[in-house]
């Protein structure tokens, strides 16, 4: 810290506009000083975001993926401007639930298909010898 600094520096990383949506994302430096891009003035409780896409802020303004289940009840985190993107595809959060979600698509389309129509039984071209 220099001379005359009343706290820890922060990293600066600032804001971009995102090339799918036009709209800002926060440039946060991580724990390992690569870059992540959050979604601007969003801190949802940690609860709700799955574990895996919970970014924390620390004292110095880096985040971290914050994977402890349960979290602190009142315990807020950031989320990647990706998640929040209405112009991106949402990612496979809970591979089960896309698996049923896949499965339940198959099943209404089997329930709402015409019923083919039932086929007359066919007579065999040569009844058995019954001697």
């Amino acid at each position: 810290m220099r001379h005359g600094e009343e706290g820890p520096r922060r990293l600066n990383g600032g804001q971009s506009c995102c090339p799918y949506c036009g709209l800002p994302q926060d440039r946060v430096a991580t724990l390992e000083y690569d870059w992540v891009l959050l979604e601007p003035d969003m801190t949802p409780l940690a609860h709700l975001v799955p574990a895996e896409h919970r970014w924390i802020v620390l004292s110095d303004g880096r985040v971290t993926v914050y994977g402890v289940c349960p979290p602190d009840p009142y315990q807020r985190c950031r989320v990647e401007h990706r998640l929040a993107c209405s112009a991106q595809p949402l990612p496979d959060l809970w591979p089960w639930l896309t698996t049923l979600r896949a499965e339940n698509a198959r099943r209404a389309e089997r329930r709402s298909a015409p019923e083919p129509p039932p086929q007359p039984p066919r007579l065999p071209d040569r009844w058995p010898d019954a001697g």
